[in-house]
């Protein structure tokens, strides 16, 4: 097997001491696996700094003195010029390593050819005292931005697309000739009729010229032929990256549409994020080969579920149903629980066509129309769903807990299922609520939800009182008409048939992360970090103003002064002035749990609620537990979703693996959870209970820890484009909604309060705009930062964050995808007409 010697031994023998990818294969004659293990192996050498990335698929030795100070990462472009790069985890040289603050400072000057959203090799400059540090961009390591979004233009010289994503502010350079799309002739090779009439509804596009099948489910634009193209939404192609004398110049490969047309906004938000959203030929062949037909051979190894009364809750529009369950009394008294999940392992290969475009895409995206899924309609919708009355193979996880909540026993295995109802939310609620006609509807099925609903209400009682935080904050909903066009912003609706979900595969996520960590089998978890001392610093000084704290005490603060500010201050007769940096200090999250309750109905809920999520760190994939700090679990990991995201399949994969070879703790029985992790207690007290550390122990199983690295890396990543892409529309669509409303009077809720202005919520439709600063006349107004206050100079009127507030639809910034008020203010006298800030 290839070792990183060898590697480097390689290396170290090339020309600059530099090889690429390619080169390696052929020279090292590697095949098959070894093109797999000579990948994963570069990628952990590179985490390590044993190699140093220079390049898209090129490597080197860091061997000069200028390489030490090389950082890779994500560059952020501002529309002024300057950027930002977000430093990949391990990347940064021994000197700043837990110095530096924030992202790395890179001035227009240093940008170079690289473009917003690149992968970027930085050289690090000096580490200031505060932490900040500004670099210069050595090379693009990975081009993020093949191709952008933009309105197509004529000019006089030449013909150029603006792009749509303000960050980019260098406009694209379109030649003669590369105006339109590649002819529609140019098929795809594979793409047969049959698979073009495969979904059905309008559900094709145009791509390249052509029609594309498979792209994503839900109502689309239609394509038309364009011969005027000023003005409209097109997709280019990069052919000629900037350089320091001459802009980016590309080919349109896509007319998407105009910019208003029903559907484009999706359409637009999918290609500027860079969703994969058609399947290769290969993929789509593959999917429609796969046999769906479960025989005796396949069941005989499996536990048989297909007589138990199984059922699925979901959505009313959901079409992929990968979660089953069902709920029992045991003569002792305690509960069993079912989950019971799509096997979808058995379907997709390890490195097959499907497994490669779902590793690629990470996960499935939701837009309030339609979604981008992870794997073809075949299997999403059809093979690996857990459709009523249809036989099933499913991974299960059934598990017997005490009045109390605690899992006693637990049994994962392989098995069958048929699911006896497809339920929803809606109907599983008014069930619960003593809908009379829903409950002779479902009268078999009646008892098994009362259940389900005593259950998760105790399995909710136990997270709480560990300390697991609930904000249970709402999400706004798009409402449309029977044409499919937007007609409001609700809010979404969470009742007890959501959360019994919700508590029933949290319960599964943890049996089965401390089933495979306790093993010393290498998976992936779901983690989430301990929030940053400043963040907590900000969110206490902020809930300090309507009296409350999370009750963590006085905050360890370092406080210094810049050497800037004190050259510049000398013989001034002034004091340079103290920066505040916060230092480690001790939070857990029954602080926040607490204070979720302390808040719970008071005026100032919603406003709390939302600055300590925003105090928290993202939850994000890891090879290495440590901890979901949000839910107080000491083990957690995502199982119970594998249709949808590609983490789920992955450790699906693992399981199988260690059930298959014959784990002690698999079979028919159901086993002692004593070996499983203490989720309830702090993984520290467990592990010194149980005599042994993080590093004791043996980590073994299918995948090794680069690659299982590398995915918990791809699938953050992808998660995160997915998260800001539904944002996005969602924004979009608002903007859309109130640009029919401008004028119009609202009473909002001031969240946020900057140096520029401050935001507010409307309180009737969830939409949130800014009150720039420049727009209150009525006096001269200022930020106070201490206080996070905006305050008259003469009158001493203050706009404080939790504050309601009546303001008036000012403007919409379409480029932006904002929303701006103006206040109104109150009648100075009876008689006298309403003042209406803004401009």
């Amino acid at each position: 097997m290839l070792s990183e010697q060898e590697i480097l031994r390689y290396i170290g023998r090339q020309p600059k001491h530099t090889a690429g990818f390619k080169q390696m294969l052929h020279d090292l004659a590697l095949k098959g696996r070894e093109r797999r293990d000579l990948e994963s192996l570069l990628k952990g050498m590179t985490r390590r700094r044993k190699l140093v990335a220079i390049g898209k698929e090129r490597w080197g030795l860091p061997t000069s003195a200028s390489s030490q100070n090389l950082v890779t990462g994500l560059l952020r472009l501002h529309r002024d010029g300057y950027g930002f790069v977000t430093p990949d985890a391990g990347s940064l040289p021994e000197r700043a390593r837990g110095k530096l603050a924030g992202d790395i400072f890179v001035p227009p000057s240093e940008i170079g050819s690289a473009m917003h959203g690149d992968s970027v090799l930085v050289e690090l400059g000096a580490l200031k005292p505060d932490g900040r540090a500004e670099g210069r961009i050595v090379r693009v390591t990975d081009r993020r931005q093949e191709t952008i979004v933009g309105t197509f233009h004529y000019g006089g010289r030449h013909n150029f697309v603006r792009p749509l994503d303000p960050s980019i502010a260098t406009e694209i350079v379109i030649p003669p000739g590369m105006e339109h799309p590649p002819a529609a002739e140019d098929l795809a090779a594979g793409e047969s009729e049959e698979g073009k009439k495969a979904e059905a509804g309008p559900h094709q596009g145009q791509k390249h010229g052509r029609s594309t099948p498979h792209r994503v489910v839900g109502q689309e634009a239609k394509p038309v032929e364009w011969d005027e193209l000023e003005n409209l939404v097109v997709e280019v192609e990069i052919i000629q990256w900037p350089s320091a004398t001459q802009g980016p110049r590309g080919r349109v490969i896509e007319i998407i549409g105009r910019e208003d047309d029903f559907g484009v906004d999706v359409e637009i938000i999918i290609r500027k994020h860079h969703i994969p959203h058609t399947f290769p030929a290969d993929v789509l062949q593959e999917a429609q080969e796969i046999d769906p037909a479960i025989g005796p051979k396949e069941t005989e190894h499996r536990q048989d579920y297909r007589g138990l009364p199984i059922v699925t809750i979901d959505g009313e529009t959901a079409r992929d149903f990968d979660d089953a369950v069902l709920v029992r009394r045991l003569e002792n008294g305690n509960y069993e629980l079912h989950v019971h999940i799509a096997d979808v392992a058995h379907y997709v290969e390890d490195g097959s066509p499907i497994d490669r475009e779902a590793r690629e895409r990470g996960t499935s995206v939701y837009f309030p129309d339609r979604a981008v899924p992870m794997l073809p309609l075949e299997l999403s919708t059809d093979i690996c769903s857990l459709r009523p009355e249809v036989e099933r193979l499913v991974l299960s996880c059934v598990m017997e807990l005490d009045p109390r909540g605690e899992v006693i026993r637990y049994e994962l295995n392989e098995g069958v299922i048929r699911s006896a109802q497809r339920m929803t939310y809606t109907g599983v609620n008014a069930i619960l609520e003593g809908d009379q006609t829903m409950r002779n509807r479902y009268a078999s099925l009646v008892k098994g939800f009362e259940l389900m609903h005593e259950l998760a209400q105790i399995l909710n009682r136990k997270r709480t009182k560990r300390g697991s935080i609930d904000f249970d904050l709402p999400e706004a909903v798009i409402e449309f008409d029977e044409l499919g066009l937007m007609q409001g912003v609700t809010r979404s609706e969470r009742n007890w048939a959501h959360r019994l979900i919700e508590e029933f595969m949290l319960a599964a996520n943890e049996t089965v992360a401390g089933h495979l960590e306790q093993r010393g089998v290498g998976s992936l978890y779901r983690i989430h970090e301990k929030p940053d001392p400043k963040k907590i610093f900000e969110f206490e000084t902020l809930a300090a103003t309507f009296g409350h704290s999370l009750g963590i005490g006085a905050l360890p603060v370092k406080r210094m002064q810049m050497r800037a500010d004190k050259r510049s201050r000398q013989g001034a007769g002034r004091s340079a002035p103290l920066i505040e940096l916060p230092e480690e200090v001790h939070i857990t999250p029954r602080m926040y749990q607490k204070l979720v309750q302390k808040i719970a109905g008071t005026p100032e809920e919603r406003i709390l609620s939302y600055l300590m999520l925003r105090s928290l760190k993202q939850a994000r994939y890891s090879e290495k537990n440590e901890g979901h700090f949000a839910l107080a679990a000491a083990s957690y990991t995502h199982f119970t979703s594998p249709i949808r995201r590609y983490p789920d399949l992955i450790v699906h994969r693992i399981l199988k693996a260690v059930l298959r070879e014959g784990d002690a703790y698999a079979g028919a029985s159901l086993r002692p959870a004593a070996d499983a992790a203490p989720w309830s207690k702090r993984r520290a007290k467990s592990e010194m209970r149980e005599g042994r550390t993080q590093e004791s122990l043996v980590v073994r199983g299918p995948l090794s820890e680069d690659e299982l690295h590398d995915i918990a890396e791809t699938s953050s990543r992808t998660e995160r484009a997915a998260a800001e892409a539904e944002r996005e529309l969602l924004e979009w669509k608002k903007m859309k909604f109130m640009q029919d409303r401008v004028g119009e009077e609202f009473d909002g809720l001031i969240i946020s309060v900057t140096k520029y202005g401050f935001f507010v919520e409307l309180e009737s439709l969830f939409i949130e705009g800014l009150v720039p600063l420049a727009s209150l006349d009525d006096d001269h107004y200022a930020f106070h930062e201490n206080t996070r206050q905006i305050i008259g100079g003469r009158s001493r009127k203050t706009y404080s964050i939790g504050q309601k507030i009546r303001v008036l639809v000012d403007r919409i910034d379409r480029m932006a995808r904002k929303v701006q008020f103006a206040v109104v203010l109150e009648r100075e006298t009876k008689n006298s007409p309403r003042r209406r800030g803004g401009t």
